[in-house]
């Protein structure tokens, strides 16, 4: 009988002095995009090259204008003839119009984070951006995250995390 006690009291079960912690966090993240442009303007470019070719007395070589505020820089005309009349030559000419130039901020109008009106330039990227319309979330205490959809450009993102430690 004895041993029986003995074997009893061992299996009976010892008080833990240990913590429990137990977090439970439940967010939701909503997003609009801004709207973006990004635009490269074209350069304009002149060059000019050729053998046994001078430029005129009195003259110069061609090249670009400065262009202004809604105008791209044009050609100059430069006035070149033969060094040696007679001998072989070559000669090239060549002019590249770019984009017009603008002022910094004009031409783009930007409406409840939507571009409505921007400068064509050789090289753009636009977006428009998002429109919050019908976005919303809601959390509930019953770890349940409801999304509403909004317009173009939005995210919503739900999420329910539980962290369970068991200390020493």
């Amino acid at each position: 009988m004895r041993k029986l006690l003995l074997i009893a009291c061992f299996m009976l079960p010892s008080a833990a002095f240990g913590d429990v912690i137990h977090k439970m966090t439940n967010s939701i993240q909503l997003t609009v995009d801004g709207a973006y442009t990004v635009g490269e303007r074209g350069a304009s470019t002149y060059s000019v090259s050729g053998s046994n070719i001078k430029v005129s007395d009195s003259a110069s070589f061609g090249g670009l204008t400065a262009g202004s505020n809604g105008s791209a820089p044009t050609m100059t005309n430069g006035t070149y003839e033969m060094h040696t009349v007679g001998s072989a030559m070559t000669f090239s000419e060549s002019f590249l119009e770019g984009d017009d130039v603008y002022s910094v901020g004009s031409g783009v109008d930007v409406t409840a984070g939507v571009i409505t009106d921007l400068p064509v330039l050789s090289k753009t990227t636009s977006y428009s951006g998002g429109v919050a319309g019908s976005l919303s979330g809601t959390t509930v205490s019953n770890s349940t995250n409801t999304c509403v959809a909004g317009g173009a450009g939005t995210s919503c993102v739900g999420q329910f995390v539980t962290e369970l430690s068991i200390l020493d």
